[in-house]
């Protein structure tokens, strides 16, 4: 992240305290695991979802660990719901639910939790700049946008009382109404505040250096994976896990990667480097290779050159938060897929190869989904986000009554719905959540491009 963490505001800290047994050094448990275990989660800005085709997230990353740590497999089922979740797990559907589940009476009825606890807040978002607000009651007077009969408008209200009044709430609906879309808002300069859990605030951070969440205005709310109540020696082996020096190192690591490493936009600018090595009326030194992959896949190279310099800034060295390399920031499962080792990614002859590879799976998939018109803005957003994503898009777009085959203010406005819980957690998708503010605006980057390139340099 490119500032220091305020150490108020950790978002999830890795207690010692383990959810069952309290203080308790972690006991062995009763019989060995079983060789696959069933693992019920749910889908999530933070802790599973899916980007570029690859599963990912917190608690992925983390059961994950766990499995291998004990030489067992896993298979996965995610619910739609927390009610839905539960059932599954009463039903013997899954075996342990690797997900944050509220340590609250009503939860503590229904299941074990274990493994390490989490530990939230809600927070005040606001823009970094001067005239910060220090204490809550700086906000009588003030304007703060939350989501409508979310429990944010709940605790700001509650806030407002305990102030004495004052505070002016604007509870919004709709897309506009969603977290990120409020940060978004605030780092913008477009509102003044909003109020959201400080493990959304925190991811959020690594987008927006420009806001600041260090104001807390919510109580601590704790959460943890969970069991069924029969289940003490799953819980237990989960303990046991979670306790030792190796899975509380990974765990620190993946808290860095997913609420610390920078996500933001990259530079708008050229490597100098690469523009030393740059012959003059190119637009970069890997012409050529746009060139040659281009005319086998039948496309304008220029292209190729716009999604590069939208990818890496024409850097061959670049590494994404999520493990993207290369040139064309290519996922190291995917090149593999594709006859390329994660170790030739910063070849750039390699990479473009790779791209070009993916580039027409992508256009062959979305052929029959659109007309010629529209296709490369659909193979864009799948090369961003991957083709799931954009096929629940498409899927949301014709339940709703969009037009499925256009990207401009259709498609693309269901890409944005999928950012929300209530889109994302449809029947007619299969992949979850997606920022879908991600591949709307690299579309439009790509294409911008591309457009500035045909116009100063020859097919």
């Amino acid at each position: 992240m490119r500032g220091i963490i305020p150490s108020l505001i950790i978002v999830i800290l890795l207690s010692l305290t383990l959810s069952c047994g309290g203080n308790k050094q972690p006991v062995a448990p009763e019989h060995q695991l079983p060789d696959t275990l069933t693992v019920g989660t749910l889908y999530s800005p933070t802790g599973f979802f899916i980007l570029k085709g690859d599963t990912m997230g917190y608690d992925y990353d983390r059961i994950c660990d766990f499995a291998r740590s004990n030489g067992i497999v896993l298979r996965f089922k995610v619910a739609r719901s927390m009610p839905d979740l539960l059932k599954m797990l009463d039903k013997k559907i899954v075996d342990v639910l690797a997900c944050e589940i509220p340590v609250t009476a009503e939860y503590k009825s229904r299941v074990l939790h274990c493994g390490a606890v989490n530990e939230t807040h809600q927070v005040l978002v606001q823009h970094s700049g001067t005239g910060l607000i220090h204490d809550v009651t700086e906000l009588i007077g003030r304007e703060v946008y939350v989501e409508k009969g979310s429990k944010y408008e709940s605790r700001l209200r509650n806030l407002d009382n305990e102030v004495g009044g004052g505070i002016n709430i604007h509870a919004v609906e709709g897309e506009e109404a969603l977290p990120t879309e409020l940060i978004q808002r605030v780092s913008r300069r477009e509102i003044d505040f909003t109020i959201v859990d400080s493990d959304i605030a925190q991811m959020n951070l690594t987008y927006y250096d420009s806001i600041n969440i260090q104001l807390r205005v919510g109580f601590e709310q704790r959460s943890s994976w969970a069991v069924s109540p029969h289940d003490q020696w799953l819980a237990d082996s989960i303990n046991l896990w979670a306790a030792s020096s190796n899975a509380r190192e990974y765990s620190k690591q993946a808290l860095k990667h997913y609420f610390e490493m920078n996500r933001g936009p990259k530079p708008d600018s050229v490597k100098v480097d690469t523009l030393a090595i740059t012959p003059p009326g190119a637009i970069s030194p890997y012409d050529p290779i746009f060139k040659q992959y281009a005319q086998e896949m039948g496309w304008d190279w220029r292209l190729l050159a716009a999604i590069a310099y939208s990818e890496s800034g024409f850097d061959p060295n670049a590494t994404s938060w999520m493990g993207a390399r290369g040139l064309m920031q290519v996922m190291p499962r995917t090149a593999q897929s594709f006859g390329a080792q994660e170790n030739e990614l910063g070849n750039p002859e390699v990479s473009i190869r790779v791209a070009s590879k993916i580039l027409r799976e992508l256009d062959g998939i979305m052929r029959s989904k659109t007309g010629p018109a529209d296709r490369i803005k659909f193979v864009l957003a799948a090369y961003n986000a991957g083709s799931g994503h954009v096929t629940d898009a498409i899927a949301l777009a014709r339940k709703y009554e969009l037009n499925p085959r256009v990207w401009s203010e259709n498609v693309e406005q269901a890409m944005l719905w999928k950012m929300d819980p209530e889109y994302y957690n449809d029947s007619v998708c299969s992949n979850g959540y997606c920022r879908g503010t991600e591949p709307v605006d690299y579309v439009v980057k790509v294409l911008n491009c591309y457009e500035r390139y045909k116009k100063n340099y020859k097919k």
